[in-house]
């Protein structure tokens, strides 16, 4: 109970509590559910036109445009790239170039042994970065790491396929299975596994860190 109450938390603070996630989560939604009920071209008029009416709402309301911003800028690029390539499938090329992309920096993150999942729980708590990369900390997130470009290798290798068999309806399916909802698993996964591997590593925890304390560590017992 304590750990699904810990996971709850957790949730509110690095998903719900972040206003981008409404921006980046509705336009997909709704590009989907459009797509099924009339069409493609109607698919991207109404995605276009809600991510500028979130980033209108935003903007009234004095709270960051910036995940609205690149919402428009990303369906707006996304239509054109498929009015040029003549084919609805053009309109996940960037989806499609950006998760491949991000599968390698994964890799080679974890390679240099500064493992992108340590970088972004560093941005969301602010814990000293050093930390991170004491030999007791960082393999747990380097195998996190790991998973995280397994999970978008495999997702840009489906979205490639559906792709060169232009299947936009399996695209538009997998884009939104695998975007947030698709995310939050895995956010959950890396949590539950990444606080396990942490208290198995036998590491100091962050406060222990700070104020160098010896070993042996109590090690960190929360957040990830």
């Amino acid at each position: 109970m304590d750990r699904i109450r810990e996971l709850v938390d957790e949730f509110r603070q690095t998903v719900l509590g972040r206003p981008g996630v409404l921006d980046t989560f509705l336009p997909p939604f709704i590009f989907v559910l459009i797509r099924l009920l009339l069409g493609f071209a109607y698919a991207v008029a109404a995605a276009l036109i809600l991510a500028i009416v979130v980033g209108a709402l935003r903007l009234r309301r004095g709270q960051p445009v910036w995940f609205a911003l690149a919402g428009v800028a990303g369906v707006g690029v996304a239509a054109f790239l498929s009015r040029s390539t003549g084919s609805e499938g053009g309109y996940y090329l960037p989806g499609i170039l950006s998760g491949c992309a991000t599968a390698l920096v994964c890799l080679v993150s974890v390679i240099v042994r500064r493992p992108l999942v340590a970088w972004t729980s560093h941005l969301a708590r602010r814990w000293p970065r050093d930390w991170y990369w004491h030999p007791r900390v960082r393999p747990a997130y380097a195998e996190v790491t790991l998973a995280w470009s397994l999970y978008f290798g495999l997702r840009t290798l489906l979205q490639a396929s559906f792709y060169l068999q232009n299947s936009t309806l399996g695209l538009a399916v997998l884009n939104f299975v695998s975007g947030w909802p698709g995310t939050i698993v895995l956010l959950i996964a890396s949590y539950l596994y990444g606080s396990w591997r942490l208290a198995n590593l036998g590491g100091p925890s962050v406060e222990e860190f700070i104020a160098g304390s010896p070993p042996p560590w109590q090690g960190q017992r929360r957040g990830f």
